[in-house]
C-alpha cells in the first residue's frame, strides 16, 4: 500500500477506534487493524489487515436515511424533541444537497475508507 494511502487510513482508523460513536465491533476491528500493521509491516500484512477491516467496516456506516429515521424516532425521546427537529433539519439538508451517509466520526471515517477502496460511494 502506497504510504499517502496507508496514512490516510491510519488516521481514520485512529477515529474508529476511540469514536464514541463507533460501536464495539468497529472499535475491535480498528485496533486489530493498528496491531496487525505494526506487528508486521510488509505490503502483505498490511493488504491482509486492510482487507479483514473493510469486511467489517462494509455495511456499518449509516445511511442518511436511516439517520433521518432515528431522529424522527427514538432521537425525539433519548435527545428531546428541539434536539431532534434540529439534527432532523440538518440532516434533511445534507440529504437534499447529495449526501448518502451519517457524519457522525465514527461513520464519516468507515465510510472514507469504504470509499477509498471503491466499497462505497460518498
Amino acid at each position: 500500500m502506497e504510504k499517502e494511502l496507508f496514512d490516510y487510513v491510519s488516521e481514520r482508523v485512529d477515529i474508529l477506534a476511540v469514536a464514541d460513536t463507533s460501536t464495539q465491533i468497529t472499535k475491535d476491528a480498528a485496533t486489530a487493524w493498528k496491531d496487525a500493521v505494526s506487528a508486521d509491516s510488509s505490503d502483505a500484512a498490511v493488504d491482509e489487515a486492510t482487507t479483514k477491516l473493510l469486511d467489517v467496516l462494509e455495511g456499518r456506516p449509516t445511511t442518511i436515511d436511516g439517520v433521518i429515521a432515528f431522529l424522527q424516532g427514538p432521537a425525539i425521546e433519548l435527545f428531546g424533541e428541539d434536539a431532534a427537529a434540529q439534527g432532523l433539519a440538518e440532516q434533511e439538508k445534507r440529504k437534499a444537497e447529495g449526501a448518502k451517509w451519517c457524519n457522525c466520526e465514527a461513520c464519516a471515517a468507515a465510510s472514507e475508507i469504504l470509499a477509498k477502496f471503491g466499497r462505497v460511494e460518498l
